[in-house]
């Protein structure tokens, strides 16, 4: 089956593609020919993710699924949240955002904070949503160079490393996004 991926973040295709396997063939925004920056002006995850797939499907026609995901924060209420791929504004910067979430934190005690994904699928003219959370801390220093966005601060549940020290398959396993596309790919298959 192919379907697109609508993003062109690169990290985020590979990892979708390592969990998905050879089942399926992802193809990207670039692939689609779409080269325009997608919508992304809701207040939720869902709101942005339905917001995204559906500028897909209705300018370029083709089944396809699309995440937003949020961190988290308990000492910030919940911040960056929705807001998470631009904390630090414009243009983006996953170096600035990471720079003001340290920043935020200084001194706090409770670092506690979840990443929390949400998939939109539009599949034969019918949508569906999927969701995945991975609960942790946010490091007082980043750690490890693999990952992208917030992967060097956050430590996962259970583990003495960041995001960023894991494999895409360690990742994949307890992942917000990796959840979800388990989600995704049960419903698929």
């Amino acid at each position: 089956m192919k379907i697109c991926f609508a993003t062109n973040n690169k990290k985020k295709i590979e990892e979708v593609k390592a969990a998905l396997g050879n089942d399926f063939t992802i193809v990207s925004l670039e692939e689609i020919g779409c080269h325009e920056e997608l919508p992304e002006t809701g207040n939720t995850l869902d709101h942005n993710a339905f917001q995204k797939a559906r500028y897909v499907k209705d300018h370029y026609g083709v089944d396809c699924f699309a995440d937003d995901t949020g961190l988290e924060v308990d000492a910030l209420n919940g911040e960056p949240g929705v807001y998470s791929g631009r904390y630090a504004g414009e243009p983006r910067s996953d170096e600035r955002n990471i720079d003001l979430l340290l920043k935020n934190l200084n001194g706090e005690t409770n670092r506690k904070a979840r990443f929390r994904t949400v998939i939109a699928l539009i599949l034969d003219g019918e949508e569906h949503a999927f969701e995945g959370t991975a609960e942790g801390e946010i490091l007082e220093i980043r750690t490890g160079k693999g990952g992208f966005g917030y992967d060097p601060i956050f430590k996962p549940e259970g583990y003495e490393k960041s995001f960023a020290e894991l494999s895409i398959e360690e990742k994949n396993e307890i992942s917000h996004r990796g959840k979800a596309v388990k989600s995704l790919v049960q419903f698929l298959k």
